[in-house]
């Protein structure tokens, strides 16, 4: 396991008010009782006082602080956990949080998965009366991308400063953003929802395809192995399925492609600048992608009929409320999809990705009614369980890789 130990460059503990222990580290302490001859200080394993950092993690100092007005007991004392605050006793206290970190993570996964239901069963409802999804597309970047401004604007986060050469490098990564997210939509629009999801669990076997023959990245057996049952499950599903169309089938396969491309530029588009920041670049620049298409392919039809039917079947306030609220639901959910991957092993990221996508072809079923065979149901099932297992195998090889370097 590779350890990065970050400490300051100075000794905090030179003051006279400090004792160094006499015995090397790894001797055996038999003294019981150390003291000092003024209070204590600062807190073991403060960074900023020098302390240790190992991936979050504080670690002891060396060194052992002791206040002389609080003699240690004959009875082992247990190490208080750390904290950011404390009162003005000098005792740490640890927030509901710090203490609870489980929680936290909990809830960014309940959020992702919560996020990410209500925007695929909004997004469907949309199209069952506004069939467009060009400008359905256009509308979720473009209010993602004034989301974008406002937090700039107060400061949540900080905008990160852009030059020439980052913009280079994030401009191919946003082309092939908003194709993925174009191409999703027309599948979602002209199929069920159930059905592109189970189309895009075909995406491992392109990002592994272009790892091996683009990239020049070997790929283990056991990872191709373990795709073949994604492939059979995704075939068995397609035959019988009852929404199946070659339009919504080609979109689908087409925005696996164009999200595994995704991925092979943002390796190469990797900066210092944080994914918050990162992702708000992404969807600022995909939107000028995206309204050109929207304005040639379906303008005309939106200025004629398109609008003026949408607004005759549920009204002017609701149709924007919809288009609004599936916009915010989009960039959130992908938001929060991000942070997610932040404070979580890759391994566990990619079992919560899994499983997100279960919880929307069940909801999806669920919502809309949609009837589908039981070799449909079956290949699904087994297409997931694909995925599941490649996400497993892949996460175990990249932290063997990640020890091995560390070693």
């Amino acid at each position: 396991m590779e350890s990065r130990i970050l400490s300051s460059g100075t000794n905090p503990f030179s003051s006279t008010g400090l004792i160094k222990l006499r015995k090397p580290i790894r001797q055996t302490i038999t003294s019981s009782i150390i003291s000092t001859k003024s209070p204590l200080s600062s807190s073991i394993g403060d960074v900023s006082g020098g302390g240790n950092l190992i991936w979050g993690r504080q670690l002891r100092s060396t060194y052992l602080l002791v206040d002389k007005s609080h003699p240690i007991s004959p009875r082992r004392e247990l190490a208080k956990p750390i904290c950011a605050t404390s009162d003005s006793a000098g005792e740490a206290k640890v927030g509901f949080l710090e203490k609870y970190p489980f929680l936290v993570t909990g809830f960014f996964f309940f959020m992702w998965y919560f996020l990410n239901v209500i925007f695929n069963i909004l997004n469907k409802k949309i199209y069952n009366y506004f069939p467009y999804p060009y400008f359905v597309s256009v509308v979720h970047l473009g209010v993602g991308a004034i989301y974008c401004l406002i937090s700039w604007a107060v400061g949540l986060p900080k905008r990160a400063p852009m030059d020439g050469n980052q913009l280079k490098l994030l401009i191919p990564v946003a082309a092939c953003h908003a194709l993925g997210h174009v191409t999703s939509n027309v599948s979602f629009a002209a199929v069920a929802v159930s059905f592109t999801h189970t189309i895009k669990a075909l995406e491992p076997f392109f990002n592994a395809s272009a790892s091996q023959f683009i990239l020049g990245q070997p790929i283990p057996i056991t990872l191709w192995l373990s795709l073949a049952p994604v492939v059979l499950g995704v075939s068995m599903a397609s035959l019988t399925e009852l929404s199946f169309n070659w339009l919504g089938f080609i979109s689908a396969m087409i925005s696996n492609i164009s999200f595994t491309y995704r991925s092979i530029y943002s390796k190469k588009a990797m900066t210092d600048m944080d994914s918050t920041n990162l992702y708000a670049y992404i969807t600022i620049i995909a939107l000028f992608f995206c309204i050109p298409p929207a304005i040639l392919i379906e303008g005309p039809v939106l200025l004629k009929s398109g609008f003026a039917d949408a607004i005759a079947k549920v009204g002017m306030v609701k149709f924007v409320s919809d288009l609004f609220w599936v916009g915010m639901f989009y960039h959130l959910y992908n938001q929060l999809a991000t942070n997610t991957l932040e404070r979580v092993a890759p391994l566990t990221h990619a079992v919560g990705n899994v499983l997100k996508r279960v919880f929307v072809i069940g909801f999806s079923i669920v919502i809309f009614g949609n009837k589908i065979s039981t070799q449909t149901g079956i290949g699904t099932g087994i297409a997931i369980a694909g995925v599941a297992l490649y996400s497993y195998i892949k996460a175990k090889i990249e932290e063997e890789k990640r020890q091995a370097k560390a070693a």
